[in-house]
């Protein structure tokens, strides 16, 4: 399975916040990414586990 198909746990987003702002994230299915409109970073998900480090996450523009 890629990491595209790896599927994500829904219920992890009742637990993980940003790591920046300690604000909720949600989840964007189509970019397999935990969004913090907060702090405008996008964590990736790999293999179906949220990367919750700041320097792999995307700025948002």
């Amino acid at each position: 399975m890629s990491e595209e198909q790896t599927p994500f746990d829904r219920r992890m987003l009742e637990a993980l916040i940003c790591p920046r702002t300690q604000t909720t994230l949600r989840y964007d299915a189509d970019a397999q990414e935990l969004v913090s409109d907060a702090a405008h970073l996008a964590f990736p998900i790999r293999n179906g586990i949220p990367v919750m480090l700041i320097d792999e996450a995307r700025a948002l523009a």
